[in-house]
């Protein structure tokens, strides 16, 4: 097939990037999913743990400030009262009783911080060893500031490792005393500090188990891509056979099986229609070369000396060469329109008149081997597209009935104005038809027909992907209409250009 040869475009040397290839991770699996788990196993204990601890010390000072406050009332109304009879006035022994009896700290203080009651028996108050002991300076300073702030005549606060009530309290004429209540906070220290044990038993548990939970998903996860992987090695090796599907895959393996399985078949079709390629381009390579040399080498041996035979020789090497040139044309042509070097030069043309120079270029089948073209094309259609490359798609899909027509050698050509402000190119030939099962194949790159045919039109069977890949660069719409045994129609639709 013959294509048309592009002006010569400037080279322009390509400008040479640096590709800075990223870092790729080599982490396995096991290791992500172990540490994933572990950190998230973790993070729920710590977060359960710190909540628990944070609940529980709201939750004992509430109860503590509560019953601080409901004993302190208690104790201050029986010092109040003083002591029973029956303590023959002893109010230190009756404030150790209470001490005892709803488990607190009390003392009764003095304005400037000195411990008044409850006395210690056989005790030198004065002795400087203890009296830091008896000391409540600090206590008492901070029991005033909180009075001040209570809007109540008692304040319950936190002090140093314990809750307390504090009042003013008059035992005697002229004197400004206070009471002080104390209950001590080491029982929530010591369950904080057993739950802290606990929490630390269960997040060694927790890491253990997540190890292991870990260890068992990663493998399941891991062994169906472990397969998957050492199948895609031999796919890559050229074994086609390779199935990707297999036991124990979830949905989104199944999926990847069925992409790989395709891509398989794909690169399978490929590299069959690259062999056959090279085996139909090899032939008509090897056919014309071999002319050339064998004329080539008649005309040294025979006919040099023989004008009318040198000439007719020569002019056969002539032919042999174009039609190499044509073969090697139509691989350089595919090459360019794919991978896009050659722009689109747009511009607004005669489709009709086009067409029938495209046919006077087969009027040699009509004059050699009696091949007829019915035509039936509408005049005066335009349309805006590449010509030279519009030509192509003519050239080939015209070709390309020719040499799958019937035994009749008919061809039918039609050009038709549509309602939709377009038109329809067709080519229709009386051949076989196409088989269903190659409908698909039949605009691959290296797709040609299995059945044996004589082809008046030479070619590579690079023809239909030249044609599918111009239209699809001008986004037109294309397609075939076959039935077995009656032939098949190519068709193109062009947008009318007024």
């Amino acid at each position: 097939m013959h294509g048309s040869v592009a002006p010569k475009q400037p080279k322009i040397k390509p400008r040479r990037t640096r590709r800075y290839r990223k870092k790729q991770r080599s982490t396995s699996i096991y290791f992500l999913l172990w540490a994933i788990f572990s950190a998230l196993s973790l993070l729920i204990v710590l977060i359960f743990g710190v909540s628990q601890q944070l609940l529980m010390e709201q939750s004992y000072k509430t109860e503590a400030s509560q019953e601080i406050a409901e004993k302190g009332e208690k104790i201050r109304g029986h010092i109040k009262n003083r002591p029973p009879d029956s303590f023959g006035g002893n109010e230190s022994g009756y404030i150790h009783i209470m001490e005892m009896e709803y488990d607190v700290r009390i003392f009764i203080l003095s304005e400037d911080g000195r411990r008044i009651l409850p006395q210690e028996p056989n005790v030198d108050m004065t002795d400087p060893d203890i009296q830091e002991y008896f000391d409540f300076t600090e206590e008492t300073a901070e029991l005033k500031k909180q009075l001040t702030k209570s809007t109540a005549d008692f304040a319950v606060f936190e002090g140093d490792g314990e809750y307390v009530y504090g009042c003013e309290i008059a035992l005697y004429e002229d004197s400004t005393w206070y009471l002080y209540v104390g209950k001590s906070l080491s029982l929530m220290e010591t369950a904080i500090a057993r739950m802290n044990v606990r929490m630390v038993l269960i997040a060694v548990f927790v890491l253990v188990l997540a190890f292991a939970m870990s260890s068992a998903v990663s493998g399941w996860l891991a062994k169906p891509i472990s397969e998957m992987t050492e199948k895609a090695r031999r796919l890559a090796q050229g074994d086609f056979e390779v199935d990707f599907h297999g036991a124990d895959y979830n949905k989104e393996m199944v999926e990847l099986a069925e992409t790989l399985n395709f891509a398989r078949e794909e690169l399978s079709k490929t590299d069959r229609m690259q062999k056959e390629l090279i085996a139909n381009v090899s032939h008509d390579f090897k056919t014309p070369l071999t002319m050339i040399k064998a004329y080539a080498s008649m005309i040294i041996e025979i006919s040099g000396d023989n004008p009318e035979k040198r000439n007719k020789h020569a002019q056969v090497i002539v032919d042999e060469a174009d039609r190499l040139a044509s073969l090697v044309g139509d691989v350089l042509d595919l090459s360019k329109i794919r991978s896009g070097v050659t722009p689109l030069e747009m511009k607004a043309f005669d489709m009709s008149a086009y067409l029938y120079e495209i046919l006077d270029r087969f009027a040699y089948l009509k004059e050699t081997q009696g091949y007829q073209f019915i035509t039936d094309i509408d005049d005066g259609l335009y349309t805006r597209a590449d010509e030279l490359k519009i030509g192509q798609v003519l050239y080939n899909l015209i070709g390309n009935a020719v040499n799958y027509t019937g035994e009749d050698k008919t061809v039918f050509v039609s050009l038709k104005k549509q309602t939709d402000g377009q038109f329809r190119f067709s080519v229709r030939d009386t051949g076989k038809g196409i088989k269903p099962e190659e409908m698909s194949e039949i605009w691959d790159r290296y797709y040609r027909s299995s059945e044996a045919h004589k082809r008046p039109v030479q070619g590579t069977g690079l023809g239909l992907s030249i044609v599918k890949t111009i239209l699809q660069r001008h986004n037109l719409q294309f397609g075939v209409e076959s039935e077995q045994g009656k032939g098949s129609t190519f068709y193109a639709v062009f947008p009318i250009e007024q």
